[in-house]
Formats: structure tokens, C-alpha cells, sequence
């Protein structure tokens, strides 16, 4: 069914919120004049966007905004020095406001990752044309956030004015979670054109740390008057008229929900469209004005019967800085050129998506399968043929990190790996190698025992193990201890991953690693035709299955944080910026980025007050990496909010009582192996946390961190607690990353995971579901957050609710379950052929 989804829709505040402020300006008379309506914004910006450092200045627009804060920067500058350098990868206002500015654009290369001006480029350029260069015009490429201290530091080094071009950025939050540019020692500038994020009729901010220089750019809006009506400067008329600055200052009050809701939805298109080459974002939060997403380059010929075909289908799509400045009529002939070879690419490749105010996750995901659908209805690209596009593959596996090398590892040790690799198999993951994936960028330890992970070398042949190996050994150092650093793990399971790909290859299956899988769609007579992308170059190609198996990892949601309610309400709506996801704090850096979040709580001398939403092992862990941080905290200075029980796992009845723990029942116990909380219970480092939280045994727990089970939407003391943190940290538990499925008529098949009320992305089988409960096909899933549940032979207590994750069990039954299916699949079409063969006899 077509929708109505426009590329962009400007939401400005509704008339009735502005009604009591109109009356006013009607009163005092200034509808035309800059009067008390623009300064009084100013300053609320000031105080709520950069949290009351520096200045801020309302201009009529952005591109006025440029143009004095340029003219004014070089005016003192030597006649020679007349380059602005700026990216080709940007809107024309840029290029224009510095040639009004007397300047003439030096137009550079972007970085490939976050498509602003290239780094590399900007230092060669620098040390090419020396003092001619009188400024660079960095632009914060569709609101994303760019490092503003290495151009405080290259405009001390090179002598170089700084002016920002940050046009979509207001609702953007940096590292630190204030607005974007907050504090800068040069001109920000930023647009609050209708169709901007922050959108109002018409206007432009510029906000600096130089009250002084603010002032000068106050009086060049003012016709150059400096305190008469005498100039003393360059000037014009660029001041904001009070109704514009009216509609602003509404704006205002809701602009940190509007831009965590934008993310949120950007998130899930990255998550839908994992295939397609997206910006890197940057900073906390970014003020999405529209998704940008880059096609396959087999594909950008094509960009425009795909852009017509979401048309179609009622979607608003299109491109941005296409063509870029170097490519436009008017520079090419009056600015200096640099090579520009990202920036063709990207502009080629561009393509739009629609972010609106009102958008749901319901709807990115309709257009994130219509866009999938238009791209597998374009003519297929032609590359070389190889021995995979030449036969009918038992099974494509999506993603090799842990969960896609675990399946490989089941197989092997069930002696099976020959018998799937002959059937045909093919690892497909975006990475050089496959094995650990992004375990070890997390500064953890595992919940898994050292002796649990060297169980490994049980897939191996003789001589083939890797337990002795330096990769072993570094495992096995940690044998007796609360788990073991999953930099470690992620090193081990690379090495795991090298023997078992290669041992695969030998056998005849095939690794294709440096390629993504765009999306899967069933064919008329049973298959599964999976394109995957060449991510060095973007060159496809298309394997034949008879089943897939989905493992691609899960992820944290932002959408989670704006649906989920706590105490009565979202954590976005009552604590903004001052969230965290637990998997930001658990990963690499994650303390760093505390600490900067904390700043002025710690640099105040006080003890800060952190709060951890979930009951998973991810937020007790997350509870466990706060307590050893270093962090100055005082008793009670963490507050763990739970849902359920906390509940620790025993091996078994008598050692659970033998601790003093009776808090279970027979539901609570497994059948097959006796354990008390097999699947529930926290172990290792985590268990530790929480049998000394809760007392078990007379144990004392750590003052610094308190327990609180939410009671529901009136529970007032979480409330509290939420609203007095420091900072609140996020720990919903994972989603799946989902592959796009599409049916044999070229409809999008939506899945259970992904449906308004989400569920489990399996069924007992580790088959896939649809939203109607219903197994796909010859589907498959395992890993993070696929949601399999343990059940019969495999044991698992009765009471368990939620997610069961771990290697050893993906490694182990899992794993094997899903081999048992893949091979009966491809003896059962064996079996097929013969009798038809010996029919034909």
C-alpha cells in the first residue's frame, strides 16, 4: 500500500504555541525590527544547547551568517592571502558566502568514513599553498560532529581563520553531550531554514566563546554600527525579525527529543540497511535531516529509476550536494579544484532517505524495504563468473564473527564439518577474517570460563588444536578465574576462526569474507538468492541457497530509549542528554567517555550519581566496570533499577542451600544437568556482584552500589533517582541486526524481531519467524539476541523468560541442531534427484 513520506517535512512550532507571543510583538510594535524577542533567544540557547558557555548571535539566515563571519575574519589579512578552503562536498551557500566574502573557495577532498573535509587533504593543501590561504570553512557534514580542537590547533599553527559551516547541526550533541560547537574559540554557524532539523520559517545562528567577537559580528549584522548609527565596519542588514526568532525560541524546548528521535530512526535504518555504506556518525547525538545512504557502485547508473521507483510507493527520496560544488557550472570556473576522487564517488553513489519529526520505526522499516526491492528490481551486474555463482550452496551463513564461526565449530565437533562443506557452504562477512568479530573491542571479561572456551579444540583434528598456541595460552592463564578479558577472547577466536576457514576451504566450502549481504529474496521454485557486496569496491555478487542462516550479532536500539517506559516515562523524555547505552560504557574507551560526560561534576569536586536501567548481565557488568573504574563515588553512589529478581546460578540444590540460597523452586532447576538457574542466573564476575548485593550467605555488598526493583509506573522512588543522576545508563539487553527477506513477489518479509511487539528471533528450532509466528523457509538464526531458548534434551529451567546467549551453547547443541537441519535439507533434495534420475532410467 503506497505512503506518504516526503524527503523532508518541515515541522516548525504550532501556531497556537506562538499566539501569546505574537500578541506581544504586536504590542511593543518590532514585528520587522531585531528587538527583546531575538536577544532573549539568544541567550536561552546559550544556556540550553551549549550549556551557558559563550555567545550567541540570531542572523536573518545562514548564509549571512557565513558571510560576515567570514568578512570579518579576514579583514585585517594581507591582500594576498585570498583562498577559503573548503569541501566540494557541501551546498552551494558555502562556496557562495566566501566568494561575497572576497575569498575564492579552495575546494578539497572529503574523508570517505564521515564525509567531511579530509584530513589529509586539508594538511597537504596547507603545506601546498602556504599563507595564500586565508581561512578554512570546515563543514559538519549533514549535522555530524567533526574534531573542532584540531582546527582550534591548525589555526594556531598555520595562522588561518576558522569559520564553521555547521547548517544542520542545532540539535547535534558532541562527545561531551552539549550542543555541537559548544565553547568554540571560532564562528559556528548554523541554519534554522524550514527544512533544517531545527526548523523555523527562516534563519541562522552563530555562536562562539568570544563574546568580543559576537559583538563585532552584532554590529556588522547592524549596517556596521558599533553604538550610533555611524559605521565603522562592514555591514549589512542581516538581523532575524522577532517573529522568526518567535518560532526559534518555541523550537527550542523541544529540539534535544526531536534530535534523539531523528537518531534513534537513523540507528534503524543503519540497522535495516546494513549493507548499503552509511556516514560515520560522530558525537553523542546527531540532528538527522535526512538519511543518507551510498549505493553499490554496480548500482549508481541506476540511482535514478530507484529514486523513481520509491516515488512509486509514495517515498520521498533524492540526492544531496549532487552534483557537488566542483562539478557545478559556476565553480568550476571561479575556484581552485583540488583532486576530488571520495567526493565524486559519494555524489555519484547519494541517496536520500526521509527523517521526519513524525516518522515511526514502522515506517523506516517500509522504506528501508521498498529501497532493498527497488535495488533487486535494477539489472543485475555483470562480474566475473566464479565456482559459488556455478551451484546451489547447502547454506549461506551471514556473518562470521562468533556466532557464524560457533556453527562451523558445532559441526566439527560433531564430525560433520566434511559432510556441510560438501553440501556446499559459504561464510559471507564484511571483514578480513572471521572469528571474534567485535568481542575483543570490549574491555570486559567473558561470562564464559576459561576451560569453557578451550573446549574449542574439540572441532579440530589431531595436530590441528590450538590450546597450546600463544592465542591458548593466553586463555588458559585465567583457568580458575571470574572469566577471562575479552580482548583475549576476541584474539582467541580469530586464531579459531583462521584454522576452522581454512579447514572449510580444504574440504570445499567457501569463505567470502570483505563482502556484505544487502538483502535475501526467495525464489519461485524455492532458494534463496542472497546478493552480497564487494565492500573494496562495491562490485556484487549473487549465491543460490537452499537456506540461510542469519549471524550478524545484535545491537542496542536508540529507538529503545524514546519507547521503552520507566517510572511513568522514556528515559529520553526525562533524562536527554545525560543517557548512555551500557555498550558505549562496556566497549574500548567507554571510561573515557564517562569521565567526559561527568566533567563538570568531577571537575566541581563532587561525587557523581549514576544510575543502570536493566537487569541483564550486560547492566550488572556495566555496575561491575563502574565499581573498578577509579570514579569518586560515595556510598549509594550507584543505583542498580532491576525488573525482575536478581537471581545467582548454583550448580546445584545443595550448593545453592549450602550458601544460605533457598529463593528458587523446582521450575527454577534444570532437569538435565541439576544446575539452580541455569540459563537466568549471573555467573563468574557478575555473580559475584550480585550474591554480595544481595547478602546471600552473609555476605556484605559494596555501599557504593544500591539495588531498587522498579514496581511499575508510580514507582516515585525510581523517579528520583532518575532525575537526580549524573548520568543514567541504558542496559535494555540486544536486538537482533536482522537480514532483509523478501519474497518470491518482491515483498518485504517481516520478521517477529522486528514486528511492533517484538519477540524472540527464532523458535525452538532456531528457525526464523514472521510476525505471524510462522518459520521462514529454509531460515536460520543464532548468535547475540536471536532469542533461542534451550528446551527438552537441552535442558534449561522451566521459569526461564528472556535470552539465552553463549558461545558454548552456540558452539555445542545449537550449533549442532542447525547443522542436523541443513544437512537433512540437503539429503532429502539428494535423495530428490536420485529418484527422479532413476525415474528418467
Amino acid at each position: 500500500m503506497p505512503i506518504d513520506l516526503p524527503l523532508i517535512r518541515p515541522n516548525p512550532p504550532k501556531l497556537s504555541q506562538l499566539t501569546a507571543g505574537l500578541e506581544a510583538i504586536e504590542e511593543s510594535g518590532t514585528f520587522s525590527n531585531y528587538g527583546p524577542v531575538a536577544r532573549r533567544f539568544e541567550q536561552a540557547m546559550t544556556e540550553k544547547l551549549f550549556g551557558g558557555r559563550g555567545a550567541c548571535l540570531t542572523v536573518a539566515n545562514a548564509t549571512l551568517g557565513l558571510m560576515i563571519a567570514l568578512r570579518h575574519a579576514t579583514l585585517r589579512m594581507e591582500q594576498d592571502r585570498k583562498l577559503a578552503l573548503l569541501p566540494a562536498f557541501t551546498f552551494a551557500a558555502t562556496g557562495q558566502a566566501a566568494q561575497w566574502a572576497g575569498l575564492t573557495p579552495l575546494l578539497a577532498d572529503c574523508d570517505p568514513d564521515d564525509w567531511a573535509l579530509c584530513p589529509k587533504a586539508e594538511e597537504r593543501l596547507l603545506a601546498e599553498y602556504g599563507r595564500r590561504i586565508a581561512a578554512i570553512v570546515p563543514y559538519a557534514t549533514f549535522g555530524n560532529s567533526i574534531d573542532l580542537e584540531r582546527y582550534a590547533w591548525l589555526a594556531r599553527r598555520h595562522d588561518v581563520a576558522i569559520v564553521v559551516d555547521a547548517a544542520a547541526s542545532l540539535g547535534s550533541l558532541d562527545t561531551e553531550g552539549r550542543g555541537f560547537g559548544a565553547g568554540a574559540p571560532f564562528p559556528v554557524v548554523y541554519s534554522m531554514h524550514a527544512t533544517k532539523t531545527f526548523s523555523t520559517s527562516e534563519g541562522g545562528v552563530i555562536h562562539c566563546a568570544d563574546h568580543a567577537l559576537i559583538e563585532k559580528l552584532r554590529a556588522m549584522t547592524n549596517f556596521g554600527f558599533e553604538g550610533s548609527r555611524s559605521a565603522t565596519m562592514p555591514g549589512m542588514n542581516a538581523k532575524l525579525a522577532e517573529i522568526p526568532a518567535l518560532i526559534a525560541e518555541a523550537k527550542l524546548g523541544d529540539i534535544h527529543e526531536v534530535a534523539l528521535h531523528r537518531t534513534a530512526l537513523a540507528e534503524r535504518y543503519r540497522e535495516r540497511l546494513a549493507a548499503f555504506s552509511v556516514q560515520r556518525p560522530r558525537g553523542h547525538a546527531q540532528a538527522v535531516q535526512f538519511m543518507s545512504v551510498l549505493l553499490p557502485r554496480t548500482l549508481a547508473e541506476h540511482r535514478g529509476a530507484i529514486i523513481a521507483k520509491l516515488a512509486e510507493a509514495g517515498i520521498g527520496a533524492g540526492t544531496y550536494f549532487s552534483p557537488h560544488l566542483g562539478e557545478q557550472p559556476w565553480f568550476r570556473e571561479s575556484c581552485v579544484i583540488d583532486a576530488l576522487p571520495v567526493t565524486d564517488d559519494i555524489a555519484a553513489r547519494m541517496i536520500a532517505l526521509p527523517v521526519t519529526d513524525d516518522m515511526t520505526v514502522a515506517d523506516v522499516d517500509r522504506v528501508s524495504d521498498a529501497l532493498i526491492a527497488a535495488c533487486f528490481a535494477q539489472p543485475r551486474s555483470t562480474v566475473p563468473a566464479t565456482p559459488l555463482r556455478d551451484r546451489v550452496l547447502a547454506a549461506v551463513v551471514v556473518g562470521g564473527g562468533p556466532a557464524g564461526v560457533a556453527l562451523l565449530c558445532a559441526a566439527g565437533k560433531a564430525g560433520k564439518l566434511d559432510a556441510l562443506a560438501s553440501a556446499g557452504i559459504a561464510v559471507v562477512d564484511r571483514g578480513d577474517t572471521i572469528g571474534g568479530g567485535r568481542l575483543g573491542a570490549y574491555e570486559i571479561t567473558s561470562d564464559s570460563s576459561a576451560e569453557t572456551f578451550l573446549t574449542a579444540d574439540g572441532a579440530l583434528p589431531a595436530g590441528l588444536g590450538i590450546a597450546d598456541e600463544a592465542a591458548g595460552q593466553a586463555i588458559a592463564e585465567h583457568k580458575g578465574a571470574l572469566g577471562v578479558p575479552l580482548p583475549k577472547v576476541g584474539a582467541y577466536l580469530d586464531r579459531l576462526g583462521e584454522v576452522l576457514g581454512h579447514r572449510l576451504r580444504t574440504l570445499g566450502g567457501s569463505i567470502l569474507s570483505g563482502h556484505e549481504v544487502i538483502a535475501s529474496q526467495r525464489t519461485a521454485d524455492g532458494l534463496w538468492r542472497t546478493r552480497a557486496r564487494r565492500v573494496s569496491d562495491g562490485g556484487s555478487i549473487e549465491l543460490l541457497s537452499r537456506s540461510l542462516v542469519i549471524a550478524t550479532g545484535g545491537h542496542q536500539p536508540a529507538i529503545r530509549l524514546a519507547e521503552e517506559k520507566v517510572a511513568g516515562m522514556s528515559l529520553v523524555e526525562r533524562c536527554g542528554n545525560r543517557l548512555i547505552q551500557s555498550d558505549t560504557l562496556l566497549a574500548t574507551g567507554g571510561i573515557e567517555a564517562v569521565r567526559e560526560r561527568l566533567r563538570d561534576c568531577l571537575d566541581g569536586g563532587r561525587a557523581p550519581r549514576i544510575a543502570i536501567v536493566g537487569g541483564s548481565t550486560s547492566a550488572v557488568t556495566t555496575a561491575v566496570r563502574l565499581l573498578k573504574s577509579g570514579l569518586p563515588l560515595d556510598t549509594g553512589g550507584i543505583a542498580l533499577l532491576h525488573r525482575r529478581p536478581l537471581r545467582p546460578f548454583y550448580p546445584s540444590i545443595d550448593a545453592a542451600r549450602a550458601d544460605g540460597y533457598t529463593d528458587f523452586g523446582p521450575d527454577d532447576i534444570c532437569p538435565v544437568s541439576g544446575f539452580v538457574y541455569r540459563l537466568a542466573g549471573f555467573r563468574l564476575e557478575a555473580r559475584e556482584l550480585v550474591v554480595h548485593a544481595l547478602g546471600i550467605g552473609g555476605r556484605v555488598g559494596d555501599p557504593r552500589l544500591t539495588l531498587h526493583q522498579l514496581t511499575g509506573d508510580d514507582d516515585m522512588q525510581a523517579a528520583d533517582i532518575l532525575d537526580r543522576a549524573d548520568l543514567v545508563v541504558a542496559s535494555f539487553g540486544y536486538q537482533p541486526h536482522a537480514l532483509p527477506l523478501i519474497d518470491e513477489r518482491g515483498r518485504a518479509i517481516r520478521l517477529r524481531c522486528e514486528g511492533p511487539v517484538r519477540g524472540r528471533m527464532v523458535d525452538d528450532l532456531c528457525r526464523v519467524v514472521d510476525t505471524a509466528s510462522c518459520a521462514v523457509p529454509g531460515v536460520y538464526g543464532i548468535g547475540l539476541a536471536a532469542g533461542f531458548v534451550p528446551h527438552g534434551k537441552l535442558g534449561g529451567e522451566a521459569s526461564f523468560r528472556g535470552q539465552a546467549n553463549g558461545l558454548w551453547l552456540w558452539q555445542n547443541d545449537v550449533g549442532q541442531l542447525i547443522v542436523e537441519q541443513l544437512l537433512s535439507a540437503s539429503e532429502r533434495v539428494r535423495a530428490k534427484t536420485g529418484a527422479a534420475r532413476r525415474a528418467v532410467a
